[in-house]
Order: C-alpha cells, then structure tokens, then sequence
C-alpha cells in the first residue's frame, strides 16, 4: 500500500473509530479534553508505525491499545496512579477489583466495559445544556464525527481560530462545572436527549440548506449528522424521538440530488424531479417513521415532522401531495412545539390545501414577530401567494426584500430570480 493510501485509510478509520476511542478513554480519566488528547496521541502512533507495518487487521482495537497504554503512561508520568488508586478504590463496584492489587488491570478493565454505555455518555456529555449550542455543535463534530477543526470551521463558514476557541472553552467548562460522564438518569434523560438532538438536527439543518456561503447544500455536514442519528438510535432503540428524528433526516436527505441544478442553483421541492430521490433513503425513512409510531404515545416535534416529510415522500408527484393532512400535522407540531417558523410552515399547507388567500391572511399574522422580522423565508413566502393572487408588483418587492435578507448566495439569486419573474408577469398583465 502506498503512503497517501496508507493515510487515506487512517483517515477512515479515525473517522469510524475516533469516537469509541475517546468514550472508552473518558470513562478511564474522568476528563473529556484529556481523552481526547489521549485518542489524538494514539492516532499519531498509527501516523507513524502503520505507513511502515502495514494497516493492522483490525485497526480499530489497535488504536484503543495503543490508548489504553498511552493513558496508563500518563498516569505513571503524573505520579497520578496513587490518586487513581483512591479514586477507584471509594467505587463500590471496584473494591474487590483493587483489593485483587492489580490497578492497571482494574483500569484497562474499566475501559473494556461495554463500549456503548461509553459512547451513549460521550454524546450526552458533549451536548450538555452548560455549553452554547455552537460550542454543543462544534465539539459534537469533533469528538463523535472525528472531524478536524479546519474541517469543523469550513463546514459552518467560520474562521478557524473561531471554532478552537469554542471547542477549547466548551471542554474547560465541562471540567470546571464537573459534568459526569454517564448516562443521564431517567428523571433527566428526556430533557437531556432533547439537547442531544438539537443538536444533531442543527448539524443536518446546516448541511441540507446553508445559512451562508455560496453552496444550498453541504452534504458532509448532512452525512455525519445521519450518522450520528442512527447511532443513537441503536443506543437508544425505545426512545420514539430518536427515531423520528432518524426518518426526518433520511427522508429528506433523500432528495439531495433533486435540489440542485447542474449549475448549482437550488431547485425547490415541488419542482423536483422525483424519480431522482434516493428511494433506499426514502424506505428507510418511512421504517424508522414506523419504529417511532410502534414505541407508542403522542407522536413528538421530530416525528410529527417526519410524518409531513412522509407525505410528499408518499406522493409519486407534486399534484397528489395530501395537503389536507399535512396542514392538520402542522397543527398538530405547533401545540407542541409552538414557533413562528411552524406556524409560517402551516400557513404554507394551508395555502396549499384551501387556496392562498387562506395562507396569506395566516402569513400577514405573523408581519409582527419579532423572531421573523430578519427570517427570509418570511417575504419569500408572502411573495409567493402574492403570485397565486396575481398581485405581481407586491410579490416583487417581497422576493426582493427576502433577498436582502438571506447571507447565501444560491437562494440570493434564486429570490432575485423570482423578483423578475414577478416582474414580467404584472408586465404581460
């Protein structure tokens, strides 16, 4: 194998195994920043000896050997075993273990517990509530995906000293504030999975429509996010969100190579070519639906989102769209998950549903939301049921406005589009 070969499949692996690595060290020390460095050193081991040696036939067990190791030499170099030592040794489920004498055997012991307790407590450790939701992001990046922070910066835009610091300081404020790393107990779990998935979500968001830049679409950001998800859901298989969370995300992640023109402009979604939705996406989107529907009890915001999804992925065409039902879904999601963006969204299927004069009253509601004045989506939907009511001069101004408004250049000259479109017709008119 030759050497960029050799480093492309560090590359992989470090990307499927980081994450394992990094729990099984975080249980071991007790500290997430140190597991990490930790896991980078064993990574820089793999740099060195495996170009040389070859790739082992199972990397990944290498590389939590590698770090085991490298965590007992730090303790050694820190004159820290005699503290572990106390440490473990006030640990009910440990006393026999350390009575037997052999505390580096209790250690690695501690690290081959079951891997999926560790990387259930890593996820939930780095999307704590004490950290910012860019910092959650930010670290969940590159703690549970094994991306760099070149890489983490270029995903979302951001300069790269930017996303350091945020990773930086969401580490030392995990120290300081002593987040344990365990599973939340059950009185705390809803609440904590519902920042886990936040999370996940806003890294699926970014990818699928870009705030900024010159790409609709960063679908890298949309993978890891995808993966992430079925992740937890195999760690997590009785929790109905988690799941519908899963489908949401497959569903619409199944229309990638339908959003986009060969130029590179965003094609909307009533306008796609449906045959190119990646139909593999689509069926398991719909199982995970179903696995969500099955777990029983009020469906939640990401189920009841994947239900909407599901009914454009059940149409074979725009026309046969269930309109109906999605606007009575959109009811549902906004008495449980109540926001002006969900209620734009239900003005929108109920536009579709009953005409757009309906939608407009709805849409022309919400002219006074603080939260939407800035939104784009805003005039560009007002501009829209302004076309569908032959009010073209109108409809101009407010493609024109949400143009000013959204900071990606894609969706710029699509609404910029639309603004002349309008144009022409009151000129035809």
């Amino acid at each position: 194998m030759t050497a960029s070969a050799t480093h492309s499949a560090i590359d992989a692996v470090w990307r499927i195994e980081s994450a394992k690595v990094i729990a099984g060290l975080a249980r071991m020390v007790r500290d997430v920043g140190l597991a990490e460095e930790l896991a980078q050193d064993a990574l820089l081991a793999a740099l060195e000896t495996w170009p040389r040696a070859g790739v082992p036939d199972n990397p990944g067990a290498w590389l939590m050997a590698t770090a085991k190791n490298r965590a007992l030499d730090h303790f050694r170099r820190g004159k820290l075993l005699e503290r572990k030592h106390e440490e473990l040794a006030g640990e009910m489920e440990l006393e026999q273990e350390i009575a037997a004498a052999d505390l580096e055997a209790a250690l690695i012991e501690r690290m081959d517990d079951d891997i999926g307790d560790d990387l259930l407590s890593l996820v939930f450790v780095a999307c704590h509530p004490v950290l910012s939701t860019e910092a959650r992001a930010a670290l969940t990046l590159r703690l549970l995906c094994g991306l760099t922070t070149d890489e983490i910066a270029r995903a979302f835009l951001v300069p790269e000293p930017t996303i350091a610091q945020r990773i930086v300081r969401a580490k030392r404020t995990l120290a300081e504030t002593r987040v344990p790393f365990e599973v939340p107990r059950k009185d705390e779990l809803a609440a904590r999975l519902s920042s886990v998935l936040e999370v996940v979500y806003l890294v699926f968001n970014e990818g699928y429509s870009a705030t900024a830049g010159e790409d609709w679409m960063r679908p890298a950001l949309c993978d890891e996010a995808l993966r992430l998800g079925r992740i937890l859901a195999e760690l997590v298989p009785k929790e109905p969100e988690v799941h519908g969370l899963v489908a949401l995300m497959e569903i619409q992640a199944s229309r990638a190579g339908a959003r986009i023109a060969p130029s590179g402009e965003p094609i909307l979604l009533l306008d796609q070519d449906r045959a190119r939705w990646d139909h593999l996406l689509v069926r398991r989107g719909l199982a995970a639906l179903e696995r969500a529907e099955q777990l029983g009890g009020r469906l939640g915001p990401y189920a009841l989102q994947a239900a909407i999804a599901a009914c454009h992925a059940r149409s074979r065409t725009a026309a046969e769209t269930d309109w109906t039902r999605i606007a009575a879904l959109y009811d549902a999601l906004a008495q449980i998950s109540p926001s002006p963006v969900v209620e734009l969204n239900r003005a929108v299927a109920v536009s579709m549903a009953f005409g757009p004069a309906e939608g407009l009253a709805l849409v022309d509601a919400l002219a006074s939301e603080p939260l939407l004045r800035s939104y784009h989506l805003l005039p560009s939907v007002r501009g829209d049921l302004l076309v569908k009511l032959g009010r073209f001069e109108e409809a101009r101004a407010e493609f024109e406005r949400a143009a000013s408004l959204t900071r990606n250049a894609r969706e710029r000259k699509l609404l910029l589009d639309r603004a002349a479109a309008s144009h022409k017709l009151r000129v035809v008119k």
